[in-house]
């Protein structure tokens, strides 16, 4: 099945759906620098990404002729800026939305379904209205905003005709939703809004992939059966207690509603095979990506990832890296900056897959990404039921 991924940034989402086996016709993305990374992987002969066809090019001038007719998937994560809570929050006035090029581009392609991925901050209270009309507009692309149509406008037309009943020509059946990345093996907790649609022709049904794996999960391993411990050859002296929070969350695993999940995967889970970036040898060891960044400080608000929890959700930043959302805090209380190769590791990047940048820019790539595992899960899903649409 083939693919279309449009602001392919680091390649994170584009990385899963290619594990899912769709391959990409087209990726595409603005950035230079996230260019430049996906280039680098293409002449190291990564998998999957050494056949990506990339073009770097603004979407809104981008020319569709030349892709194959049938194309099975359209994905993508448009900038997030617009919508996000460390943005400025301006939504459609902000240069940046790129949903209404999201529109343009399911208007020409015609895919059989579409993947998009933003932060949770598109489904605000605040962005409501808005995210009605994003909503309406993937579900009716060929219903165009006029010239001079302000957007409130163009949302009445859509809802007056969506609520008609009686849809012509392309339309899709969108949902959305909520999903942690912590719930899909991914060692991060991160929120994202995923909207998933279909060609309404193929009356393909769908929903969600179900969770794999739990918090409660995670809690009974570390203090019912306390097999992560051991796991880790962690003392028992080391071993820290539940905290009142967590107390009334973790039973053993033939009491839970859902015993057959995994635990959530922590920090230290992720990096339990790493060289300590302390040792200056450690990049000399086979593992690209992985040298130390000093200067990292807690300030109140932005302490660190625990080591024995999934990590707090990786940020770009308006301002640079936030100290916080990209440190890590060591047995010792003390704390410091996660290495690009760790930083990937909690976004479920190969290893082989490398950063050609200085680490700022890295990080920015990287707390813009979409887990790999957490993309794959979707794409999956919707290969599966595509799969059976068209059998």
């Amino acid at each position: 099945m083939e693919s279309v991924e449009l602001f392919v940034g680091a390649g994170g989402l584009a990385l899963g759906v290619s594990q899912a086996n769709f391959k990409h016709a087209l990726v595409v993305d603005f950035d230079r620098q996230s260019c430049d990374t996906i280039r680098e992987n293409k002449e190291r002969g990564v998998k999957h990404v050494r056949d990506w066809p990339l073009r770097q090019a603004d979407v809104r001038h981008l020319d569709y002729a030349g892709l194959p007719e049938s194309i099975d998937l359209l994905a993508g994560g448009p900038p997030c800026q617009p919508f996000s809570l460390g943005g400025k929050h301006r939504a459609h006035r902000d240069k940046r939305d790129m949903f209404p090029e999201v529109a343009r581009a399911i208007r020409t392609i015609r895919p059989r379904a579409i993947i998009i991925e933003n932060v949770r901050g598109l489904v605000r209270r605040g962005f409501a209205k808005y995210f009605s009309h994003i909503i309406l507009q993937l579900t009716y692309p060929e219903i165009e905003p006029r010239d001079g149509e302000s957007w409130t406008d163009h949302l009445a037309r859509l809802e007056r005709y969506h609520t008609a009943g009686c849809p012509d020509g392309l339309f899709y059946r969108v949902v959305f939703r909520v999903l942690n990345a912590a719930d899909y093996g991914v060692p991060q907790l991160r929120e994202r809004v995923v909207i998933v649609g279909f060609r309404s022709d193929l009356g393909i049904e769908f929903s969600f992939p179900s969770p794999t794996h739990s918090r409660d999960a995670l809690l009974s391993d570390q203090f019912s059966t306390r097999h992560y411990w051991e796991r880790h050859q962690i003392a028992k002296r080391d071993r820290p207690e539940p905290s009142a929070s967590e107390r009334p969350h973790w039973k053993r695993p033939c009491e839970s509603s859902m015993p057959f999940l995994k635990p959530w995967r922590t920090v230290r889970d992720a990096f339990v095979d790493l060289p300590d970036p302390f040792d200056p040898r450690a990049e000399t060891r086979g593992i690209s990506n992985h040298r130390l960044m000093p200067g990292a400080r807690p300030y109140p608000g932005h302490t660190g990832s625990r080591m024995d929890w999934p990590a707090k959700t990786l940020k770009a930043g308006v301002h640079g890296v936030p100290g916080g959302e990209n440190m890590v805090v060591l047995e010792d209380g003390s704390v410091r900056y996660f290495t690009v190769r760790e930083a990937a590791r909690l976004q479920t990047f190969p290893d082989d897959y490398y950063f050609p940048g200085v680490w700022s820019e890295n990080m920015r790539q990287l707390g813009n990404a979409v887990p790999v595992q957490l993309g794959e899960a979707v794409a999956k899903r919707v290969r599966a039921k595509l799969a059976r649409a068209l059998s």
